[in-house]
């Protein structure tokens, strides 16, 4: 496999420590993004680098920017179930409906490989202990919803000279350049370190968590897997299956013993409409592919904590950077 790679979206929360990453392991990256969030954290002088200013709506510059590709790794999307309060029509024009033009015209361009990131979230509720890739989908959302209606448009195309992989991550935690503090590890960081009390919505959510190196790492196995391996495969990917309160009781035992002069941090319950809960079966990925996540909920509040105190994240609460959402409502994006 070439190591020619273009990013959709990668210049979002995961793609900012992924292109680093793949730079550093001899990938020439294209990153394709709208640039909601600038690109000033991006390695912007490394020669391998590629930025290109598009939104995956314009089947045509994507194709364009597809010319001498290798694999694509689609990560761009509208993110997360709460995003959904923007513009329903945003959201289906990019999460939907751009989907099965992107894998065509990455086709028709030679492309080998196509990498989808869809979500662990595609499964909605369920009391199974440990949801597999083959449980039925019951989404909950907009968001999920769509996420689940693409995976097979993918397959369709799929054939043996243009290989198709989806994998479901779980939510992902921890500290990249591109920060997002609106996920669920993360903002209870940012609530314990700078307020010094979390607030817990409901609390007995199930939730799979999945720090954003092993996020990476997958990203790249996946691009570097055997075709026989991976071909039209759908792998869950996450780690540590946790309750909402377990997370925050985390957040709490790590900011209390690393930051002893924050004193004791409080924990808030307030009542939630969100019910979204299931716990992920990951073993899948681990038999085929051998990839075993290697960094914990602990590792990611332990580094995100780290940069509140080097201050990384001035305004963490007030700067529309760290939020998706309120970003996109800002720029009064259609």
């Amino acid at each position: 496999m070439g190591k020619k790679v273009l990013i959709t979206g990668g210049a979002g929360y995961c793609g900012s420590r992924l292109v680093p990453q793949l730079l550093n392991n001899g990938y020439k990256v294209t990153v394709y993004d709208t640039l909601f969030f600038e690109k000033d954290f991006l390695p912007l002088d490394n020669p391998n680098l590629k930025v290109i200013q598009g939104d995956v709506r314009d089947t045509e510059a994507f194709e364009k920017a597809c010319a001498g590709i290798n694999s694509v790794l689609h990560l761009a999307c509208i993110s997360n179930d709460a995003s959904f309060a923007l513009d329903e029509n945003l959201s289906t024009t990019i999460n939907l409906n751009a989907f099965e033009p992107l894998v065509k015209a990455a086709k028709r361009q030679g492309v080998k490989r196509f990498v989808y990131a869809s979500s662990s979230s595609v499964y909605g509720v369920s009391e199974k202990p440990n949801v597999k890739e083959d449980h039925p989908l019951v989404p909950l959302t907009l968001y999920n919803k769509y996420k689940g209606m693409c995976e097979p448009l993918l397959f369709k195309h799929t054939d043996k000279d243009f290989v198709g992989v989806i994998f479901r991550p779980a939510t992902v935690c921890g500290y990249a350049p591109r920060q997002r503090l609106d996920l669920s590890v993360n903002i209870l960081t940012n609530h314990a370190f700078n307020k010094g009390k979390i607030k817990v919505f409901g609390g007995e959510q199930l939730r799979p968590n999945l720090h954003v190196q092993d996020y990476c790492d997958a990203c790249q196995l996946f691009l570097e897997a055997p075709d026989e391996k991976i071909a039209n495969q759908i792998f869950n990917c996450g780690y540590q299956n946790m309750s909402i309160m377990d997370i925050a009781l985390t957040v709490k035992k790590v900011v209390e013993q690393d930051y002893p002069e924050k004193g004791n941090i409080g924990i808030e319950i307030e009542p939630t409409d969100d019910i979204r809960s299931y716990h992920i079966n990951s073993d899948k990925i681990t038999n085929i592919l051998n990839f075993k996540p290697k960094y914990s909920v602990e590792d990611a509040v332990r580094e995100l904590c780290k940069a509140f105190a080097a201050k990384k994240f001035p305004d963490s609460f007030a700067n529309d950077k760290y939020f998706n959402v309120q970003r996109i409502k800002n720029l009064a994006i259609k």
